[in-house]
Parts: C-alpha cells; structure tokens; sequence
C-alpha cells in the first residue's frame, strides 16, 4: 500500500467525497501508528472524521469489525465505522473523531492522585463490561475454533513469533539473550498458566495511547485503536496497562481490585507483554527499546519466583 503523504493528502479527499457523498475540508495528518497513518478533516456540517490508511490490505477491515463489535459491548465511547476502502493503492477505514488527548500525553501525569483514581476507574469498568461477554470458542473474532486457550495462543501466536525472532537471532539482527528469555519463559507458561473457565471478548492493545481523556479534567472520553481483538483470556488484555507509563495510573493494579485474578496472574502478564513488545520487530511496527527493555525486565523479575 502506498503511504506517500503527498500521494495521501491527494488521494483520501477524494475517497472520503466518493464514499460520503459531500465535500470535505482541511485534511490534516496527526499521527502515525504502528501500522498506519492516521489524518483529520471536517465534514459539511462541521463534524470531524478520521481517515486511516494502513500499511497492510485487509487491516481497514479488521479493524472495523473489532470497532463494531468492541463499540457494541462497552458504555465508553468508541469511533463509529462510516466506511472502508481498498483498491490496488491504498486500503483506508473512515470513522468518526473522538475528543480528548491519549494518555500518553505528559500533562496527565500531573494531575491530582483523585484524578488518576476516577480516571483509572472509569478505563476498568469499560474494559470489564467487554470481559463480562462470553464467547463459544477461543480465537480471532473473525474465526473463533479453539478450545483451549492455550492451544490457540502458543499455535498463533507464540510458536510463529520466536520462529520469526529465531530467524532474526541467525541474521545478527536480534539477541540471544531476549530470545533464551523468551523460550524459558514459554516453559515456565506451559507448566503454570491455568486454563480460563471461557474466552472473552478483549480490546487486546489497550495502552495509554489508545485511551482518550479530556485533557482539563482527565475525564475518560473514549477508547480507539483496537489491534488482536480476540475470544481470549481476560488476562492478556491487562500487559498494555503496564506499557509505556500505566503504572503511573495504576490501571493493573485497579483491576486487580475489582477482580479475583488467576494465581499465576502477573507471570503471564508479563510473559505476555515482553513477547508481545519483541515480536513487534517482525510485524513492522512501532519499536522503541526501552519498552522492550521494560518487559523484558519484568519478565526477568517474574520468573525469579519459579
């Protein structure tokens, strides 16, 4: 797909005309994710929309079913799906605007501890209202036929990225010490982690980049970006509130709170994050050594106990 930002800001208007039936204004580009390029603009009648174009054909799809379905199970605001696109060019999902700044935004960190703790209740409660939906089978929501949780996550997920991260390991292009982290970590999984009672419906990258709040208040304004939305284990939906500084709002730790957890819970949280964060390398996404760095050391931290 071709992301050129020349070839964007020329080609999205036109798309955005075609689908919507009606002019669009002041196309601006505000961002770009770990698979895409994300762009604002104004409808007619004033209302912002986003347009997103992805890396990787087929994503505008996916994600606008996670939205949809996502949207349909949590009281917290989520980007309404106006429509998708794909042509041999470009592959682009249109939705509306959500208000706020993302946590990541420094100024939160700021704020008063009252603040964070409503704050950290409402991202909690939201999320909770999607892990109290039950599914028959574990899987991607597209093709949900596992019966085990475990079975689905080591086959799709685990046993595909060390292969990818063994392969990168051989070329001189990843480090053998993260990838024998990795591989004592899965042995210790497979002993440890218990089998969840049903899968759940899971927004599966819900970091503080992907929660929206008002930036005078830090009123939660809502919830975006879905990625690996899944019938899972309600556990592996909580590594992304450690990511980056979640830990500074406690969300874990709030949800811990409010839940009775497995007993192995913060081992697989973190086996879960420092897979997830080195395996980014093999999708093209977003890589930032000091959150790997962070996971793996909780990883590390982790496994001391076994």
């Amino acid at each position: 797909m071709n992301l050129d930002n020349k070839f964007l800001l020329e080609k999205l208007p036109k798309i955005a005309e075609k689908h919507l039936s009606e002019r669009i204004d002041g196309l601006k580009f505000i961002g770009g994710g770990s698979f895409g390029k994300v762009y604002r603009c104004t409808k007619v009648d004033g209302e912002a929309i986003i347009l997103k174009a992805y890396h990787v054909s087929g994503m505008e799809k996916t994600e606008a079913q996670q939205l949809e379905i996502l949207g349909a199970n949590t009281s917290v605001k989520m980007p309404q799906v106006y429509f998708t696109h794909n042509d041999d060019e470009i592959a682009v999902l249109c939705m509306s605007f959500i208000d706020g700044k993302n946590a990541l935004d420094p100024s939160f960190l700021l704020k008063s501890k009252t603040q964070k703790e409503a704050f950290a209740n409402d991202v909690v409660d939201g999320m909770l209202q999607w892990h109290n939906v039950k599914g028959e089978k574990f899987g991607y929501l597209e093709n949900a036929t596992y019966d085990s949780w475990k079975e689905f996550y080591i086959e799709n997920k685990v046993s595909r990225d060390l292969a990818g991260l063994k392969k990168l390991m051989d070329e001189g292009k990843y480090s053998k010490k993260n990838y024998d982290l990795l591989c004592r970590g899965l042995e210790i999984f497979k002993e440890v982690a218990n089998e969840p009672e049903s899968p759940v419906l899971i927004h599966g990258d819900l970091n503080i980049m992907n929660i929206m709040a008002d930036p005078k208040t830090m009123k939660l304004t809502g919830f975006i970006d879905p990625c690996g939305s899944m019938w899972a284990d309600r556990e592996y939906d909580l590594f992304q509130f450690l990511n980056m500084w979640g830990n500074a709002f406690k969300l874990y730790d709030t949800y811990k709170s409010k839940c009775e957890m497995s007993e192995h819970c913060d081992f697989k949280v973190a086996f879960y994050g420092a897979l997830h964060e080195n395996s980014m390398r093999l999708k093209g996404g977003l890589i930032v050594p000091v959150w790997e760095i962070q996971n793996n050391s909780r990883l590390k931290k982790a496994m001391a106990r076994y």
